[in-house]
């Protein structure tokens, strides 16, 4: 499990055990770490991860030495996961843990991506129609097929893992480029949670900035 955090002081507890409670259920089959990446909190996230990494010996947390942005904290975690695939899951749990059964049952059918596709999404409406358009524009400019409505919630193969780590991008669109890899990749559909502990980290400023960098290094429309 790849996990991004940023200031989730509220968070980091709550979603360790509802990950570990579904991780149990599947211990049978699967061993499993969580590799949380600290874009460089300013509250207690941090020190919570130290104190879990101290009582669980699946978990692993890095603190980068400042906020370098919420793809290179994704892409660190890729770098640093040792598994044979591995779950990009938000500290918010507004991506449902009870997905990844079904995420690990694709991936044993061949699928190397599995991706969630947000049917609905407990926000405001101006967040939903600018996400909405932003999907669609980025699928229209770009010289690839994108896929509409998936964010970073998503399994991702080992082959597609060491070919995420075999590029240099400095400003990385991590959906974009998977998506550019082909292999089989496979999308489920699922309702997004509300946000039930802290704020977002995301404000339209950020998802414009995103939106930017992923129309720009998949089209030469702009």
């Amino acid at each position: 499990f790849v996990v991004p955090v940023y200031n989730e002081e509220e968070n980091v507890l709550p979603f360790y055990e509802a990950v570990a409670r579904q991780a149990s259920m599947l211990e049978d089959q699967y061993e499993c770490e969580f590799v949380f990446t600290d874009n460089h909190s300013t509250d207690r996230t941090f020190e919570l991860l130290e104190a879990l990494a101290g009582k669980d010996s699946r978990v692993r947390a890095y603190r980068f030495s400042k906020n370098f942005g919420y793809q290179h904290s994704i892409m660190t975690g890729y770098a640093k996961c040792r598994g044979d695939a591995a779950i990009q899951l938000d500290c918010d749990l507004q991506d449902p843990p009870k997905l990844i059964p079904d995420f690990l049952a694709q991936w044993q059918q061949g699928a190397d991506v599995v991706y969630g596709v947000r049917m609905r999404r407990a926000e405001g409406w101006v967040n939903n129609v600018t996400r909405s358009i932003f999907y669609r524009l980025a699928d229209f400019l770009s010289d690839e097929k994108l896929p509409v409505d998936a964010g970073d919630f998503r399994l991702i193969s080992r082959r597609i893992i060491d070919l995420l780590c075999s590029c240099e991008d400095a400003q990385p669109y991590l959906r974009g480029t998977i998506a550019t890899f082909g292999f089989k990749q496979v999308g489920i559909e699922y309702e997004r949670n509300a946000r039930e502990r802290g704020e977002s980290k995301f404000p339209l400023s950020k998802m414009i900035a995103l939106a930017q960098d992923g129309i720009l290094n998949h089209s030469t429309g702009p």
